[in-house]
């Protein structure tokens, strides 16, 4: 596979993880046949949703408690273009951190396995007056002590 975009540090709790399949819809191709660049934004979503609802904390699990996760940065790398029915699995890894934030890793491989597009998201969180939470709220905090002991797995 490929280098990890956020390197583990000892002590750590594993990443978590989520795998989704779909299947390239003709809307998200472009004139040259090929799935248009901007659609891999789409892709990660689905997989990030499917990961946070897995554990019990999804976005609406955030917005319950006030606060919002905005996209900080989004990169993209790609290695083989997909076309319109080929089916991809999708894999978020959600790392851990310290941090008031959100570390997402995005894997995109075709049917042959062959790696499709790389990438990562990180979110920043805010309370609803658009304030930068430094320290992760309470309710996250929880959930991290979950991760921490292992109960997530």
């Amino acid at each position: 596979m490929k280098k990890s975009y956020f390197p583990a540090h000892e002590g750590q709790p594993a990443p978590l993880r989520k795998t989704i399949n779909r299947t390239v819809r003709f809307e998200e191709i472009d004139a040259l046949g090929i799935v248009w660049h901007g659609r891999y934004a789409s892709y990660f979503e689905d997989a990030r949703v499917a990961l946070g609802e897995t554990y019990g904390i999804g976005y609406m699990d955030f917005y319950k408690h006030q606060v919002v996760a905005p996209i900080k940065q989004m990169h993209f790398d790609y290695h083989l273009p997909l076309r319109y029915r080929d089916t991809v699995t999708i894999e978020a890894i959600w790392h851990w951190s310290e941090a008031a934030r959100l570390n997402y890793e995005f894997i995109i491989q075709n049917a042959n396995s062959q790696l499709v597009t790389t990438g990562y998201t990180v979110q920043m969180m805010l309370d609803f007056d658009d304030n930068i939470l430094v320290v992760p709220p309470p309710f996250y905090q929880q959930f991290c002590k979950k991760w921490e002991s292992g109960q997530l797995q």
